[in-house]
């Protein structure tokens, strides 16, 4: 049980969870009782162009406390971590927000530093995708196996592609990471964990009440200058909402395809909690009583 009475005015306060459990109003119901601001930490949200299907918050929720880096970024620019963490610096000395959302690499590198890695180049990540996963790891240093998962290709080639690209190991990388700007110490943060069943139902309803709120109007909208290659185009659904309007797809088949992807990305959310938020305080859904 969450009272909101233990949550420490003088702390920001973090908010993650899976898709669909919540986490937006509990922010907005901390933020409206000790009058903080909203700030969006979910890597589709940024972008304009699907506020709907990316679940950005609505025109009322904004107008009861300033909400800040929701669908401030044109459909086709490229937005890294890194750019997240320049744009959320500014916001962490201003009234002590409440930093919400579902891209857990982005609390992962608030709270415990990002290792500043170049961009890989097209041509090495060209290469690295044609080699298979053997030759990877042969290539690696001994520091680098030990300390991955070495049957988890995007993990392996992302080691491989960061020595091959800058002459160092991704371990040196992390070893020289720089310290987070909000250690978990400094600020509240609290990890929603929903019974899977409950989750499931949620996301099925969720559907169709963006389908209520004009999540067709706004594919249509989109339909005109569709680039499945702009990092907006990532937004579950975004692909299934185009093939809808154009008549590629009916309704029903974009519904189970919308439902099955939510419900896959909710369960990786989930894996990252339990892998990589274990000092966070866990809070059980749907238990979680916000009016106390």
């Amino acid at each position: 049980m969450l009272d909101l009475r233990t949550i420490d005015p003088g702390k920001p306060v973090l908010i993650f969870g899976p898709t669909a459990s919540g986490k937006s109003a509990l922010a907005l119901r901390i933020a409206v009782a000790q009058g903080r601001a909203v700030v969006n930490a979910d890597a589709l949200q940024v972008y304009r162009g699907w506020p709907i299907l990316t679940a950005q918050p609505p025109e009322e929720d904004r107008a009861q406390v300033p909400h800040h880096l929701y669908g401030h970024l044109p459909v086709d620019a490229p937005y890294s971590v890194g750019d997240w963490l320049r744009d959320v610096a500014p916001f962490l000395g201003a009234g002590n927000p409440v930093i919400v959302g579902g891209t857990g690499l982005y609390f992962t590198a608030l709270t415990e530093g990002l290792a500043e890695i170049p961009a890989t180049p097209p041509e090495v990540r060209t290469r690295a995708d044609a080699m298979p996963l053997p030759d990877l790891v042969a290539a690696l240093d001994g520091t680098t196996r030990g300390a991955i998962d070495l049957n988890n290709r995007a993990r392996v080639q992302r080691a491989w592609e960061v020595q091959a690209s800058t002459g160092r190991s991704i371990t040196d990388w992390q070893a020289a990471t720089p310290p987070p700007l909000l250690p978990l110490e400094r600020c509240t943060p609290l990890a929603l964990s929903p019974q899977v069943d409950w989750l499931n139902a949620r996301i099925a309803a969720r559907f169709d009440l963006m389908l209520a709120a004009g999540a067709q109007a706004e594919a249509r909208a989109m339909e005109p200058t569709w680039d499945p290659a702009a990092p907006a185009s990532k937004a579950i659904g975004a692909r299934e909402m185009i093939d809808l309007v154009r008549g590629e797809a009916t309704l029903d088949s974009v519904r189970e395809a919308v439902i099955v992807a939510s419900r896959q990305y909710a369960k990786r959310q989930r894996t990252w909690l339990r892998s990589r938020m274990k000092r966070w305080r866990i809070v059980p859904l749907p238990d979680v009583d916000a009016d106390t």
